[in-house]
């Protein structure tokens, strides 16, 4: 089932393109990892699948009945969220503020979700910890376990790991991976080339024209942008 298609994209901002004549789909359970150098681009088109941005020319298509309230989204961090004084269960219960519309509270179901995404994750422990207080990995998994809520068919990640140590980013890279093995379509930004050759099923790599890709992993690692950038040839695949 597709899910996203977007044809002859053209992104920027202030009126400058960023990049042009962009086209690719995700299906239903796909893992697509957007990559590409700095400035090439990528949160730009993130922002612009979330709507948050318009873009300057080319068609966004969503189907497959997708709805804004079926789709989660864990942006890079700032510092300021890094320091904000809520509990775990408060900000993962806020995922399920695009469901509950104009209800001024949370409910029965709604905070059962909260719970069960925090036992998936393994944070359930931490539910009454202030969130500022928690290690880099912890506050990572809570804001996943918040997007989970949001989430019914699809992610939207924005460099998961960045700010990760190594063992914390393999836990998080794992985490995403068997989410997407029970039925999330993963759409994930990284600047990890070996954390999306293993665990994407396709790569949209952008940047220049010449640069311009989007196929299946084993395909990208064949092509001249996966020579280049990934830098493994067709070893892995």
């Amino acid at each position: 089932m597709q899910l996203v298609a977007c044809e002859n994209l053209t992104l920027g901002y202030e009126g400058e393109k960023v990049v042009s004549d962009l086209s690719f789909t995700v299906h239903a359970g796909d893992y697509l990892c957007i990559v590409g150098e700095n400035g090439s681009g990528k949160s730009t088109l993130m922002k612009t699948l979330l709507g948050l941005k318009t873009q300057m020319a080319g068609r966004i298509e969503i189907g497959g009945g997708l709805e804004n309230s079926e789709i989660g989204y864990l942006p890079q961090q700032t510092v300021v969220q890094k320091d904000f004084p809520a509990s775990v269960r408060e900000v993962v219960r806020s995922g399920c503020l695009n469901r509950s519309g104009i209800r001024p509270f949370y409910s029965k179901a709604e905070k059962q979700m909260a719970e069960d995404n925090m036992e998936l994750l393994g944070i359930r422990m931490l539910a009454k910890r202030c969130y500022r207080e928690l290690s880099g990995g912890q506050q990572q998994r809570t804001l996943l376990a918040r997007a989970l809520c949001a989430a019914r068919k699809i992610l939207l990640l924005d460099e998961p790991a960045a700010g990760l140590d190594p063992k914390a980013a393999a836990d998080m890279y794992d985490l995403i991976e068997r989410l997407n093995h029970d039925g999330i379509t993963m759409i994930m930004i990284s600047h990890d080339m070996e954390a999306s050759v293993k665990y994407a099923s396709h790569i949209l790599h952008i940047g220049n024209q010449s640069a311009l890709f989007f196929g299946t992993k084993k395909d990208y690692l064949e092509s001249g942008a996966g020579h280049i950038y990934a830098g493994l040839g067709g070893a892995q695949a």
